[in-house]
């Protein structure tokens, strides 16, 4: 190589690296390639992004403990990289700070109900490996103003939070529906549903399980309110990492499909133990009885088993915290499997 090409590529590297550091650093440099499950196993801990508080995906109680669907997924992740659910720190985040949170490395993986849309996903250095939610963006309003349809809203006070796909898919609703409305945009979540309970505004705005669990948790008498029946929009939850290290996307998006197929196979965290013997060779590879899966992620062969072991199949985690029998009272739906009627199926692990 030329001495003139090389000092070409030199100042060339220089630019680049120094147009970075001017743009804050948020880039595929915030972590190099491959580092995650590393920086995991050495730090002896995941760190999850949650919402601030959502009961039914993650909310914590009085002694700092969290549950919730969001949460089940940050504890797969733990078990499935340390073989320890609980050795999780969770981090709540509001709406404006979960992205720049996960593309600075503060934290690993954000569970925290968040869309998955093509802006994000291709303009953000971050990937949403699996979809963990079928939800979509629905009104919920005070039953005492009579209204049935979100048609009737014109001229409503709404509460929506600011830097979501709800804040966007509310200004296009209204303008399909050639409607007008005053937005109430409040960052913080418990804000935003104190102000919405308090009379501040006539509508709130937000993920139709959003909704049931603000209803379920905080309206004081949960049937003084109604979620009216129109949809926004589509609304697929999933986590969400960032996109320069594929052995952590790979890792993220299989354990989601562990849980589903194990609720395919009729795996759960009770029985688990009692496939030991399965000659069933779908249950073999899924629970490293038959060896090589695990080596292909660079985990434990046993990680998936550790994974169900620990929350469950994808209907136990559904059922503990958002279905028939908890406040939210959220029937499957879309969210059941595939020869049930609903969207979810895993891909074959082989």
């Amino acid at each position: 190589m030329s001495e003139l090409r090389k000092n070409l590529m030199h100042r060339f590297t220089l630019v680049a690296v120094g147009a970075v550091t001017a743009l804050g650093g948020v880039s595929v440099f915030a972590q190099s390639p491959g580092s995650t499950v590393d920086t995991i196993q050495k730090r002896g801990q995941l760190v999850c992004g949650v919402s601030q508080g959502s009961a039914g995906l993650s909310l914590a109680d009085s002694q700092g403990r969290w549950s919730g669907l969001d949460v089940d997924f940050c504890k797969a992740l733990a078990a499935a990289v340390l073989n320890a659910p609980d050795k999780v720190r969770y981090v709540p985040l509001s709406s404006q700070q979960r992205f720049p949170a996960l593309q600075s490395g503060e934290i690993d993986v954000l569970n925290r109900n968040t869309t998955v849309t093509s802006g994000r996903d291709a303009g953000m250095n971050v990937t949403a490996p699996a979809i963990v939610f079928y939800d979509g963006q629905g009104f919920m309003v005070p039953k005492k103003l009579g209204v049935k349809s979100a048609k009737e809203l014109d001229g409503a006070q709404v509460c929506v939070q600011p830097g979501t796909s709800n804040e966007q898919n509310l200004v296009d609703w209204f303008s399909t529906h050639k409607m007008k409305y005053r937005p109430v945009v409040i960052e913080n979540l418990v804000e935003l549903e104190n102000a919405f309970y308090a009379g501040r505004c006539d509508v709130y705005l937000s993920d139709a399980s959003t909704l049931a669990a603000s209803r379920s948790a905080r309206a004081g008498n949960a049937n003084d309110f109604v979620i009216l029946p129109e949809r926004v929009n589509k609304s697929p939850l999933s986590p969400w990492v960032r996109d320069n290290d594929t052995q952590w996307i790979d890792i993220v998006r299989w354990t989601v499909h562990a849980v589903v197929a194990a609720e395919e196979l009729g795996v759960t965290s009770k029985n688990v133990d009692s496939f030991s013997t399965s000659k069933d060779p779908q249950v073999r590879r899924l629970l490293g009885l038959d060896a090589g899966i695990g080596k292909t992620f660079g985990l434990n062969e046993k990680w998936a088993y550790n994974v169900i072991k620990a929350v469950g199949n994808y209907g136990e985690i559904w059922d503990r915290n958002v279905g028939p029998k908890t406040p939210l009272k959220l029937e499957r739906g879309q969210n059941a499997l595939w020869n049930k009627g609903g969207l979810f199926y895993a891909p074959p692990f082989q």
